[in-house]
This record gives C-alpha cells, sequence and structure tokens, in this order.
C-alpha cells in the first residue's frame, strides 16, 4: 500500500470510528442502564454454564463489575425470608427476577461485523447480537484488523452497544505480494502479534507456511483457527493443523479429508470448478459419506488424536442448514422485520455473492446434505461425550443465516447432535471462554468473574425458542395463540441492556431502509 492510500485507509478508520462512537454512546444511554456500584439480581432460577443443574431461587450480587455473591435465598414455591437475601447498599440497583432464569452471557466463537458487500453496520451487527444474549465474539477476519481493533476498542470501553471482541486476522493481510516462504510467514506472525490481534484466521497455504505459520504464533501463545479450503486440504488437513499448533477448527472442512481410508482426495467431478460455488457446496454435501464410518478404526483413531492434543472444534452447523432446506431458511420469519434491504439481496442467488449459490437447488442436493449431517453430528457427538471442546459459532450474514437469530439456531442444531441442554448451554457459554483463553473472566456464573449475563423470562432448556428475538408460539389457558420469551436483558461489564429495546432499534434501521428504498421483501424469481 502507498503512502497516499495508506493516510487515506486510516482517516477513513479514524472518522469510521468517532462517528460510531459519538453515534452510539448517545443510543447506549437510551438502551441501558448502569453500570453500577452494585446490582442484585434477585429469586432468579440459576443455569450456571458449568453443566450443573438449574438452582433457585437465587440472588446474585455484582460489584464494580464483578460477581461478589451467588447466594441460595430459599426454596420453590416457598416465601424467601427477607433476613437470608444480601443488603442492597445505598445507589445500588436491583431486579426483581422472579421465575426468571439467568445464564451466562453467550460466546459466538464465529461472528463477522457485518460488511461493505452486505450493507450491514457493525451498530445494526452488534445490536442484534446483544438482544440475543451474545456478549462476546470472535471475528474471525472481516473488517480488517484496524477496523476491528478499533471496535474492540470501544467495546471495551462500552462507548458502543457491543459484545467484548476478540479479533483474529486472515492470514496475509496486508502483506504485499503474498506469503511465499516460511520466513515470511513468522515474520508477518510476529508482526500480527505486535499489531494487537488475539490470533489468526487461516484458509490454508503451502504446508511448510502453514507450520511455520502455525509454531510461531504457539510460541507468541495467540490462538488460531482455520477453515481448511478445498484449495490446500489435500495436502493439509486438521490433522496436519493441530499437530503443528492449531488451536480450533471451523465447520467441518478438514475433518472428512483426515477421515479418508482408501483414498487421499475428494471423489470431484471431473467437470467441477471450485470458482462455482453452486459445485462446491453441492460436492461437499456428498463429502462425510466418503470418510471413514462411525466407530472404524480411523474414525476413532483421528478423534483420539484431536482429543490428546486438546483441540476445540466450532462446527457452525446453522450456517449450512439451508443446504439442507433452502424453503425454510429462506421464509424464516425474522428476515420481514431484521433483515435489511441490502442483506436481503445479497442472499439472493447470484455466481458472484459468497453463499449465494442457488444456481439449481433442490430436492438431490437437499437428501444429500441431510445424510452429511448426520454423520457430521455423530462425530461431533462423540467427540464432546469423550471430552472433547465443542463451542458455539453461528458465521452469520450469508445464507439466510441472520445476526442473533442464527446463533440461537446453532444451540438448536446442537440439541440435535444429541447435545443435553445444559451441554448446550455450557458449549455456548464456558467451552467458549475456554477456548479463547479466558475462562477465568467470563463463561459461567461464579464469583470472581465478570458480569456477563443473560436474564430470561422462560425456561431456555425447555425450549431454546424462547430465546429467538421473536419468541416462541404457544396456546394460552383461553386458547389465543401468543407469543412469549426473547431475552430480556443481556448484561455486559455489569450494564443492564434492554433486549426488547435493543430489537426495537433494529426494526426502526430496516423499516427505514425499506421506505427510503420503497422495498418489500420478495421470495426470487417470477410465478408462473
Amino acid at each position: 500500500m502507498g503512502a497516499g492510500k495508506f493516510i487515506t485507509h486510516m482517516r477513513k478508520i479514524f472518522f469510521y470510528t468517532i462517528l460510531l462512537t459519538c453515534t452510539l454512546s448517545w443510543a447506549q444511554q437510551s438502551l441501558s442502564q448502569g453500570p453500577f456500584d452494585q446490582l442484585i439480581i434477585r429469586g432468579v432460577t440459576l443455569i450456571n454454564g458449568t453443566g450443573a443443574p438449574p438452582q433457585g431461587p437465587v440472588d446474585v450480587v455484582v460489584e464494580n463489575n464483578i460477581i461478589t455473591q451467588v447466594r441460595v435465598v430459599g426454596y420453590p414455591n416457598v416465601p424467601i425470608n427477607p433476613k437470608s437475601r444480601p443488603a442492597l447498599k445505598p445507589g445500588g440497583h436491583e431486579i426483581d427476577a422472579t421465575g426468571m432464569y439467568l445464564l451466562p452471557g453467550f460466546v459466538d466463537m464465529h461472528g463477522h461485523i457485518g460488511g461493505d458487500a452486505q450493507g450491514t453496520s457493525p451498530d445494526y451487527v452488534f445490536k442484534l447480537w446483544m438482544a440475543h444474549g451474545v456478549t462476546t465474539v470472535r471475528e474471525p477476519s472481516g473488517r480488517g484488523l484496524d477496523i476491528t481493533l478499533a471496535l474492540k476498542k470501544d467495546s471495551e470501553k462500552n462507548n458502543i452497544i457491543a459484545p467484548r471482541i476478540f479479533a483474529y486476522t486472515g492470514f496475509g493481510e496486508g502483506q504485499k505480494g503474498g506469503i511465499n516462504t516460511p520466513e515470511q510467514a513468522r515474520l508477518w506472525v510476529r508482526e500480527n502479534a505486535k499489531k494487537g490481534a488475539d490470533g489468526i484466521k487461516f484458509f490454508g497455504a503451502e504446508p511448510a507456511i502453514m507450520e511455520a505459520a502455525l509454531q510461531e504464533n504457539k510460541a507468541l501463545g495467540l490462538r488460531s483457527a482455520c477453515h481448511h479450503a478445498q484449495l490446500n486440504v489435500a495436502r493439509w488437513n486438521v490433522l496436519h493443523s493441530a499437530r503443528a499448533g492449531l488451536t480450533s477448527m471451523e465447520h467441518w472442512y478438514g475433518l472428512p479429508e483426515a477421515l479418508f481410508d482408501g483414498q487421499t482426495v475428494q471423489q470431484y467431478s471431473l467437470d467441477y470448478n471450485y470458482n462455482n460455488e453452486q459445485n462446491r457446496f453441492e460436492e461437499a454435501g456428498k463429502l462425510w459419506a466418503q470418510a471413514a464410518q462411525p466407530g472404524t478404526v480411523k474414525w476413532n483413531a483421528v478423534m483420539d488424536e484431536l482429543l490428546a492434543l486438546d483441540f476445540t472444534i466450532d462446527p457452525t452447523f446453522n450456517i449450512y442448514e439451508a443446504n439442507r432446506d433452502l424453503q425454510a431458511a429462506r421464509r424464516a420469519e425474522w428476515h420481514e422485520l431484521y433483515t435489511l434491504p441490502s442483506l436481503w439481496r445479497f442472499y439472493q442467488p447470484s455466481m458472484i455473492s459468497h453463499g449465494s449459490y442457488w444456481h439449481d437447488w433442490g430436492t438431490e442436493q437437499e437428501v444429500a446434505w441431510k445424510k452429511n449431517y448426520q454423520l457430521w453430528m455423530q462425530f461431533i457427538n462423540e467427540f464432546k461425550n469423550k471430552g472433547g471442546r465443542v463451542t458455539t459459532g453461528s458465521d452469520s450474514g450469508y445464507i439466510f443465516q441472520l445476526y442473533g437469530f442464527a446463533y440461537i439456531r446453532e444451540l438448536e442444531l446442537l440439541r440435535e447432535a444429541g447435545f443435553h441442554p445444559l451441554e448446550v448451554i455450557q458449549s455456548a457459554t464456558l467451552k467458549g471462554a475456554e477456548a479463547l483463553g479466558v475462562a477465568d473472566q467470563i463463561g459461567s456464573i461464579t464469583v470472581g468473574k465478570k458480569a456477563d449475563m443473560v436474564l430470561v423470562g422462560e425456561n431456555p432448556l425447555q425450549n431454546f425458542k424462547v430465546l429467538y428475538g421473536t419468541g416462541a408460539i404457544r396456546l394460552n389457558q383461553s386458547n389465543e395463540v401468543v407469543r412469549v420469551g426473547g431475552v430480556l436483558f443481556t448484561i455486559k461489564d455489569g450494564i443492564v441492556y434492554d433486549a426488547k429495546a435493543l430489537l426495537a432499534d433494529v426494526r426502526k434501521q430496516v423499516e427505514e431502509a425499506k421506505k427510503a428504498e420503497n422495498f418489500e421483501i420478495k421470495q426470487p424469481g417470477v410465478y408462473e
């Protein structure tokens, strides 16, 4: 990048950050309360994120953003003795959470902060995440490290409404001419660490370059993620990465390839073209059937080695769900109120937009993907059962998956994979914190940790749909259809955010964008 272009780039980041900070600082005042010297959440049923069963009524005390007490104050359906409760200090704030459920703040391990191609601003994305209880996000490259670090800093200061951010740089970002030698890889990794990145997102490279970069990153104490793209996976699958020091894999690419037994490459059709995304995703749906089957020597050997390496898998089931039911994903009810016109256009069939590969998608592709999911989910569930770390990530903004809503869908899909609801919550909270190396600070509602929490009016263990911003549909005693649920309050750094108000703000953004364009969501194509 030339000097002139660099100065223009930095000016863009500076003015963008100032504008965002000023706008969101004002908005935060109207959508949140706190922080408080003391905050007490009273009479709540606690789901603490460790895998422990619910317990209540409990009073949870927060002082200056640190949980200082988790006190059991009684028994279900028995009046609480006021003398058993922690005292509210002068100037303190309390929430009567009788009949409600308290969980740790959710960790989204694969969260892109919108993008120009989608027309989605950080403000739009952040509010959707926070409205769904997501208080921590790992950003696996996207807007560029400089912008992500600026947003991270503002989030740390709570100048903006945003989850806490962990910034993973796309490997090679900013390297003129690319990275072509192991020494260039090591140098780039060291420079990336100096800039303040929390880790690196890989897509694959020459084996010697991958090995050098991963080893250097590990030596520096940073973490890493990898989407093992098909262009490189034949020579470097997830086992190679894990042995070299990769700490987590994204999606499932690279895992079936490590399980090949009787072949060395995917059985590509002979007219396959990687740049044709229907080719890419259609044939990816046949990949697990080519891998070693459950219970075989190869299946167990790969799993055992990943376990021994303390590896993390972030499956992001939801982002490929349209592959097994395109109509359902396309017609999700939240699109009408919460999907921006620009994002809706981005989702539509296209040979250009990433993840919009519906050239001719139908029954055969969906059936193949349903079978793909069965094997994929079986591996993930077994990996978890044997002690493996499985985290929760959404990769929203593509393939009809909307920020916040897609994260809750990921919880449902982990449940489909065989996780107990408590294991799902553990994956979404403590396991994510462990994978980021901050389990001593967040991830469970434990004395000494930060006050990142989610308050819900319904029991999410009975039905994860009550966590959606649109709630869950139910019949009441009068035979009337009602909606229940939705997060009530998201608490991050001890600040209490009104989740319903955050959603209302997003609805307003979408309504204004639609009005400006005279836009309404329509299904693609012309009906005949």
